[in-house]
């Protein structure tokens, strides 16, 4: 069983994926988790092996995007715009000419609709009462 959790440990390095790797080294997902709840010394080793392995992918995966970059692919181009320039990136601009004014109740429906939406919450009217007002 040592063996495998090692072996299990290496697979994650290098294919940050529970399924699969376990899959390559023959044992089920369940026995992953049981052998993580049980064995801290391994869960943080899998955890640490998880991160490198997905690091591994993300500059692989960046690399990739720059090449498409380079051979002038626009959704490239675009995708790095919008997540490394500023003045490229996705804004929300909000304006009054008064912060004094009271709302009225449509007005901080629509904030909250709004605010939910552009940070993809499930904001709950009864507890954001206060937090308009």
């Amino acid at each position: 069983m040592k063996n495998k959790k090692k072996e299990l440990v290496e697979q994650l390095r290098k294919t940050p994926v529970i399924e699969v790797a376990c899959k390559k080294i023959g044992i089920g997902r369940a026995t992953f988790y049981r052998w993580k709840k049980r064995d801290q010394k391994f869960a943080e080793e899998a955890e640490f092996a998880l991160n490198e392995g997905s690091q591994l992918v993300n500059d692989m995966a960046e690399s990739q995007l720059i090449t498409s970059i380079k051979n002038g692919n626009m959704t490239g181009i675009i995708f790095w715009l919008k997540n490394h320039h500023k003045q490229y990136s996705p804004k929300l601009e909000v304006t009054t000419k008064s912060a004094d004014l009271p709302l009225t109740e449509e007005q901080k429906e629509t904030i909250r609709r709004s605010l939910s939406m552009a940070f993809n919450l499930n904001i709950n009217n009864d507890e954001n009462e206060e937090a308009t007002n």
